[in-house]
């Protein structure tokens, strides 16, 4: 189950089709050096995005919703 205090890059490379769920949001963070660092919870915020509805997508994209 991704969590919201997991890092980004990790999820990207754990579960690669979450990559089109970050995009989805409008969130390019395959493309980005922050991603290595930057917590789901974090780079949902910094980007107005609802985190919440978020990790929903980025659970059901890995089948744990």
């Amino acid at each position: 189950m991704i969590t919201k205090d997991m890092i980004i890059e990790e999820v990207m490379r754990q579960h690669p089709e979450t990559i089109a769920v970050f995009k989805s949001f409008g969130l390019d963070c395959n493309e980005c050096q922050i991603a290595a660092f930057e917590e789901v919870g974090h780079g949902a915020g910094v980007h107005a995005v609802d985190v919440e509805a978020l990790l929903t997508e980025l659970n059901r994209a890995i089948g744990a919703a």
